[in-house]
């Protein structure tokens, strides 16, 4: 039901919170846990937090960045309680919960969380797709990670135990598989280049230029198709300054 949702803890601090987090996935059929650059682990507080849950800390993938526990993904969700001003989209964990199982069965899905004292970066949210926020009360909105986590996994089984195989909730995307982040990540670093070339980007001043085409192309979603034109267009682009530079 969930083999290809996995739930990604960056930097965490405090290796008890990561037993917690494999407790709570366990409780509810989850089992891909990924680490990014954690500050203890393995460690027996984190055993022992588990409560049983010890095969997941055993399988949990730990990798040095965010690039890497994402890369394959083709939807990102990070988790933030912080309003931000990088015009994601933004949902309740229902909603979320929706869309990430609609689109599981067509690419891997990430949900993302970030350190327990300071979140994600706005840097390691330019890597999401949606930001995904819990409404908890304004008079003490902290709230521990692993609760966190298990808000999200609660709400991913209750939404696959409602569903039948034929419901579809939120929205849909076309037949075309979309592009993963490894293949966004290469057309950014395309893009920046070629508007670097032609003189639309200076880059001793970029200012937020890159990040709200970030943007723009995150809510679009663009497929590996979409992307291969894209990218195509750029070269060719490319190809007719070095003609030009010939002549």
């Amino acid at each position: 039901m969930f083999n290809h949702i996995r739930i990604v803890l960056v930097h965490t601090t405090h290796p008890g919170n990561i037993g917690a987090v494999a407790r709570a996935m366990k409780n509810m059929g989850l089992a891909e846990l990924w680490l990014v650059a954690p500050k203890v682990f393995p460690s027996a507080e984190a055993t022992a937090r588990a409560s049983g849950a010890d095969d997941l800390l055993a399988a949990a993938r730990v990798v040095g960045t965010l690039e890497e526990a994402v890369g394959d993904c083709g939807l990102v969700i990070g988790a933030s309680a912080r309003q931000r001003t990088l015009d994601l989209v933004e949902e309740p964990p229902w909603d979320a919960a929706g869309r990430a199982l609609t689109e599981s069965s067509q690419h891997p899905v990430a949900f993302v969380f970030g350190r327990e004292h300071s979140g994600l970066s706005n840097a390691e949210l330019d890597l999401c797709h949606q930001r995904l926020w819990i409404p908890v009360t304004d008079d003490f909105p902290s709230l521990n990670l692993a609760a966190a986590v298990q808000v999200v996994v609660y709400e991913l089984r209750k939404n696959a135990l409602e569903r039948d195989n034929t419901h579809q909730k939120g929205r849909e995307l076309s037949s075309e598989d979309v592009a993963p982040s490894t293949e966004m990540a290469r057309f950014y670093e395309h893009l920046e280049t070629v508007l670097e070339e032609i003189g639309f980007l200076n880059p001793s001043n970029p200012r937020k230029l890159m990040r709200r085409l970030r943007r723009l192309f995150q809510r679009a979603r663009p497929d590996r198709n979409e992307i291969n034109i894209l990218r195509g267009i750029l070269t060719a682009v490319q190809g007719l300054l070095t003609g030009r530079g010939q002549n």
